[in-house]
């Protein structure tokens, strides 16, 4: 397995903020799954910081073409990254 950093910004649109609870239902499925470390936006709710921990980049970007935000092209991918956490 493998551990990836996906740093999102977002932006006020109102399609984006109509999709939160589905985008949070679909965080909470995969937290169940053991997919999902921990997720949360920033406190000015500009984008969100998201620790995933899948089989490789190609199953990350299956999980966010599955993302009710992506379906309204809620969010920008600023940095998608595999991380090495020694602690």
């Amino acid at each position: 397995m493998a551990r990836y950093v996906l740093q999102l910004a977002f932006d006020d649109a109102p399609s984006r903020l109509a999709a939160r609870p589905a985008h949070r239902e679909h965080l909470r499925r995969l937290k169940d799954q053991g997919r999902l470390v921990t997720a949360g936006p920033w406190a000015d709710d500009t984008g969100a910081l998201h620790v995933y921990e899948v089989t490789d980049e190609a199953e990350l970007r299956d999980i966010l073409r599955e993302d009710p935000y992506t379906a309204v092209d809620g969010y920008e991918i600023v940095l998608m990254k595999e991380w090495s956490p020694i602690m």
